[in-house]
């Protein structure tokens, strides 16, 4: 009797440490997998029975039977993620060139020993993963009741020990948890070993993008020569921080988004399946609050069918459950602050805040509505553009032909800026409201063609815009403009006459040009910026050189001038201070007729119409009519 309590004493304890393995379960919904290294399960004591030995993953009941796969979980409920999970590749849905690659892949026999999927969650990945494991290992792949030899069949001992999380040559490994290079250590080690029982021993690591560098290095020799029937399939969600060595040794798959209309015949066929009657408003939020994620419209679903209790699930109820703003009250909302109306505005968002809607939600619809009505403004007749849900495509138009595309752009960019705002702000609610009164007051301001054409006309009834001396402008242009800093509004005054020109410089400005016209620039740069004019004549130039003028700098502009006009010219350097520079004089006249300009009724509107605004430069220009001036403005 001692000797057999000592062996089943040592026989727990070979059991114990044959559980100590890597493989543990892996996120969003992984199963349970351990490698058991050929040995039985550890055995269950009774009072009644002593020790009773079961199947893997067993329990024994209260009424001694044996109870296989999961347990309690087999008579409980089972969330609908998991119940209507995919076993077959037909039943996987949006990623048709993925199953489609795969299945000839089966048919053909070329199959890759390293697979990855990607993609955001709830598209499949895991799923995807298990149906390769279960047709790589399935018996009954021959069978033809379902219509493919490459479906597996779901009822041999394979395919039920794969969904159950128990077969021992389908491992499931978490990377999240099991990061560091020994845990892959460990799995390498035990790839050198033949499959168990099925054909093929199949190595599924989720979230493999949390693997450490290490890790990832100790496993590029294995990943692209492993040994016969070893198989590799990966899955993460951020692609791009796996080594382009690994991805490169992978057959890739990208999983998409499923899209709307699929996921909204899928969730129909589900909610009938259950029972549960399903408002078509409340089915397209859940479909809409899903984002193409399988797995995130399953568990609204399931929440929708338990709040309901029965009866039937509505928009309202929905909205109520997980705090969508109903699109059609939101686009109400713009309409109001696009007239400028902000009292009524700011009503429907506290009227659609109390009813559930979260701040940052009706600014991120508020930027799709734009967003829409701006493809509707440039193509109006579109018919593949899918509007808002409850809202009417030709109340759309309607809006968006009153707009302008400035209107709408620059509403774009402002809810764009204030989307950042809401989300960082520690009240999103008032940081929503500020945000709709910046808005409304924008909507009230005419664009600044508009406000070119006004005033202009304005300008031509009323009075003549004051005109800037005709000192102040240069030989070559005939018309002096006023510019803002907006690059938008430009007022034409009457052209100054045109000055004579004659063969020899009239003046040490004229003379200083003649080095620009020649390609002098280098001289004429250093003429502008250091040389101070005491006295000139024709033939005579007395000056000041600067302290940071460069040598030879009066010869050279002597023999120039005796070169170009034919005449002798006598360059002396004086001590006397002399008049500003050339660049300096520039600069003041500069500052001259800014002040003059912004003494003209008609810019002195426009920069109070624009708070802020400036004139930045007042420049010379041939006469423009108003049209040209508001194609140049837009």
């Amino acid at each position: 009797m001692a000797r057999c309590v000592k062996a089943v004493i040592l026989w727990m304890g070979v059991r114990w440490w044959a559980n100590r393995s890597p493989i543990r379960s892996g996120p969003e919904g992984s199963s349970r997998n351990e490698i058991w290294f050929g040995l039985p399960p550890a055995p269950y004591f009774s009072l009644k029975r002593g020790f009773v030995f079961t199947s893997v993953n067993s329990l024994i009941s209260p009424d001694n039977s044996v109870v296989t796969g999961r347990g309690p979980l087999e008579h409980g409920y089972q969330v609908l993620a998991r119940r209507y999970r995919p076993g077959r590749f037909s039943d996987l849905i949006g990623q048709d060139a993925m199953v489609r690659t795969l299945t000839n892949a089966f048919v053909s026999g070329r199959l890759a020993h390293a697979f990855l999927l990607t993609g955001v969650r709830g598209v499949g990945k895991t799923t995807t993963a298990r149906i390769i494991a279960r047709a790589l290992n399935c018996t009954n792949t021959d069978n033809g009741d379902h219509g493919s030899k490459i479906e597996p069949c779901g009822s041999c001992e394979n395919c039920t020990a794969i969904s159950n999380g128990s077969h021992v040559d389908v491992l499931e490994m978490d990377a999240a948890s099991r990061t560091g290079v020994d845990d892959i250590r460990e799995l390498i080690d035990g790839v050198r070993y033949l499959p168990t029982y099925g054909r093929y021993k199949v190595y599924i690591i989720d979230e493999v993008h949390m693997l450490s560098v290490n890790a990832f290095s100790a496993l590029l020799k294995t990943l692209e020569e492993p040994p016969p029937r070893v198989t590799f399939i990966f899955a993460t969600t951020e692609v791009r921080k796996i080594p382009v060595t690994v991805i490169s040794r992978c057959q890739r798959f990208d999983l998409r988004r499923v899209d709307t209309e699929i996921l909204t015949s899928h969730f129909t066929k589900i909610a009938g399946a259950e029972g549960s009657n399903f408002d078509t408003q409340a089915l397209a939020l859940i479909v809409r609050a899903a984002d193409g994620s399988v797995r995130d419209g399953l568990s609204l679903l399931d929440q929708a069918i338990s709040h309901a209790n029965g009866d039937i699930v509505s928009i309202e109820l929905v909205r109520e459950m997980i705090g969508l703003a109903d699109q059609a009250r939101v686009f109400d909302l713009l309409e109001e602050v696009l007239k400028g109306e902000i009292g009524p505005a700011l009503s429907q968002l506290n009227e659609q805040y109390q009813a559930g809607a979260e701040p940052l939600v009706v600014v991120q619809d508020l930027l799709t509505i734009t967003h829409w009505l701006t493809r509707l403004k440039l193509d109006p007749d579109s018919i593949d553009l899918v509007g808002p849900p409850g809202v009417d495509v030709a109340r759309g138009r309607e809006m968006a032909d009153k707009l302008g595309m400035a209107d709408l752009t620059r509403v774009w960019q402002m809810l764009l800026k204030g989307h950042n705002e809401v989300g960082l702000a520690t009240s999103p609610l008032e940081a929503t409201e500020m945000l709709l009164v910046r808005l409304a007051f924008v909507a009230d301001l005419p664009s600044p063609a508009d406000l070119v054409r006004k005033l202009t006309e304005e300008g031509s009834s009323s009075h003549v815009p004051k005109e800037i001396p005709a000192d102040s402008v240069s030989d070559s242009d005939n018309q002096t403009v006023a510019v803002l800093t907006n690059k938008s509004t430009i007022i034409p005054t009457e052209p100054a006459p045109e000055l004579e020109t004659i063969a020899l410089p009239s003046n040490f400005a004229a003379a200083v040009r003649m080095f620009a016209d020649h390609g002098k620039m280098r001289l004429y740069t250093n003429l502008q910026d250091h040389v101070h004019l005491v006295r000139f004549e024709p033939g005579r130039i007395e000056l000041r050189l600067g302290e940071s003028a460069p040598n030879h700098l009066a010869s050279n502009l002597g023999k120039y001038l005796h070169e170009w006009t034919g005449r002798r010219w006598v360059v002396a350097v004086s001590d006397r201070v002399g008049e500003l520079t050339l660049a300096e004089q520039e600069l003041a006249q500069e500052h001259q007729r800014k002040t003059e300009a912004a003494q003209d009724p008609a810019v002195r509107a426009l920069l109070d119409a624009f708070p802020g605004a400036e004139i930045k430069r007042v420049r010379n220009r041939g006469g423009r009519k108003p049209t040209e001036m508001e194609e140049n403005s837009t």
